[in-house]
């Protein structure tokens, strides 16, 4: 039976992670270009840098409820052997799924914290163009948090299939799991 403390942790990690992606959407940073106070020169001028905070934060969180959940399942390919049946076939198709939304997420919100924090340092000359202030597109940080939700919902699926292939053991009647010829 799928342990409900193992399930209850792992949401909660997961909706703050969720809850800290879309936080750092809402709060990338944005530059506006400032001339300087003898206006020979322009230069970037960026707000807060709190959304790189939430990305990694997000990040973290993440990892902890996968690690959570593949040290509760052995990351599926470890231990006692499953049940042949349905729930072991579809634990095994969830947990690819669950580890590719979990890959997407983390290289989305690992990118979008990265870029976030980048910021241009050159100046321009006034007269001429303007430097360019590169700021992170919009939209990095919610694709994170839409595979942060994806694998929420698969990783939670995935431990009670694994969970349920896992209760009656597929066992061997007093045979070794490989079978070996004498010498």
């Amino acid at each position: 039976m799928a342990s409900k403390i193992v399930i209850g942790v792992t949401v909660v990690f997961d909706v703050v992670a969720f809850a800290l992606a879309i936080a750092a959407e809402q709060r990338r940073s944005t530059a506006q270009v400032v001339p300087d106070s003898e206006k020979a020169y322009t230069y970037c001028v960026y707000d807060s840098d709190i959304a790189t905070g939430f990305g990694v934060g997000a990040l973290l969180f993440l990892l902890l409820s996968q690690i959570l959940i593949m040290a509760a399942t052995r990351c599926y390919c470890c231990g006692p052997s499953l049940r042949r049946d349905r729930s072991r076939y579809c634990a095994f198709v969830l947990f690819l799924a669950c580890s590719l939304t979990f890959l997407v997420a983390e290289l989305c919100l690992l990118a979008g914290s990265v870029r976030n924090a980048y910021h241009t340092r050159y100046r321009g000359i006034y007269y001429m163009n303007d430097p360019s202030c590169e700021v992170l597109r919009k939209g990095v940080f919610a694709a994170g948090a839409v595979f942060v939700f994806l694998t929420a919902v698969l990783s939670v699926f995935y431990y009670i299939l694994h969970s349920k292939a896992r209760e009656i053991g597929y066992t061997y009647a007093n045979e070794p799991a490989i079978a070996m010829r004498p010498l």
